[in-house]
């Protein structure tokens, strides 16, 4: 069963385009959230079950739920060509919006400016729109992230950031289940996932359709503040331990770190995906 634990996880799926077949509610519990769960799961035609405690302990297995869960269909999954016509969609220019590529990763693709893509693959002359739009697509890249609650803290930066879409690959990554959905405080139900399986051909298609590829990492990196992000970009953090990995570290147009004080050389992976994604959001927003 896959379930949605807790009060604000459970209202944010109900408001959003999640399927959720049941919800569970202990018995005796009342107040404004709870309140506002009824009324949205009664409005989408959802069956509410109000049931005792030692009911609801076997049935969200004595997780901290507040005393309230849903079960869910599945988690939804979008596809890489979904997600990069999801974030262009958002730039509605009138002479330079981007030509968005169906092709496979080892055909061309182009932008509708006339800047052809070079033999790496990836446009040179990047797409600006200073003057008309200062929207620019952004998503987030985690390589092989293992702790559920970093994904979980991860996906609620993701979302309060305004990225549009977060790509994880599927080996050696935490799979999507009620921790990372609650840690997220229900931000896992708005932000569009897409799983892959090789993330370097995912680079090189995300390079065809004109985004630059910025990774976080330690050597050789620059101070994360002295990049332009006003590009489309795709951030890469990496996991928890050994950080992105060298082939992926290579194949990025930019590698960036944020400076440490102490004599800790590094944050939390959570953390530290913060911090990058609202510099970029900071630099946009000037």
């Amino acid at each position: 069963m896959n379930l949605i634990i807790g009060r604000k996880p459970v209202l944010e799926a109900l408001n959003s385009d999640e399927e959720i077949s049941k919800v569970y509610i202990l018995f005796g519990q009342e107040g404004g959230i709870v309140n506002a769960i009824r009324v949205a799961a009664k409005k989408k035609g959802i069956k509410i079950s109000q049931v005792p405690f030692e009911k609801f302990r076997q049935i969200t297995q004595s997780k901290i739920a507040q005393g309230v869960a849903a079960v869910k269909s599945s988690q939804k999954f979008y596809t890489l060509q979904e997600i990069i016509k999801s974030a262009f969609s958002r730039i509605n220019t009138s002479d330079s919006k981007p030509v968005i590529s169906n092709e496979s990763s080892s055909e061309k693709s182009e932008f509708n400016v006339g800047h052809k893509i070079s033999p790496s693959g990836r446009n040179d002359n990047p797409l600006k729109l200073e003057d008309k739009n200062k929207s620019f697509p952004l998503l987030l890249i985690l390589d092989s992230i293992q702790d559920t609650h970093n994904v979980g803290a991860i996906l609620r930066s993701a979302d309060c950031s305004g990225v549009d879409g977060v790509i994880i690959t599927k080996h050696n990554s935490a799979p999507i289940n009620e921790t990372v959905v609650k840690t997220s405080a229900g931000a896992s139900e708005h932000v569009k996932i897409a799983q892959i399986n090789n993330l370097a051909q995912t680079i090189d298609e995300l390079k065809q359709n004109g985004f630059w590829i910025v990774g976080s990492y330690l050597e050789g990196a620059k101070d994360y503040t002295k990049v332009d992000y006003k590009i489309p970009i795709a951030l890469i953090v990496g996991n928890e331990e050994k950080g992105i990995r060298k082939l992926t570290a290579d194949k990025c147009d930019y590698l960036v770190r944020i400076p440490m004080k102490g004599k800790i050389q590094s944050l939390n992976v959570s953390v530290a995906t913060g911090i990058l994604l609202f510099e970029i959001l900071r630099q946009r927003s000037l």
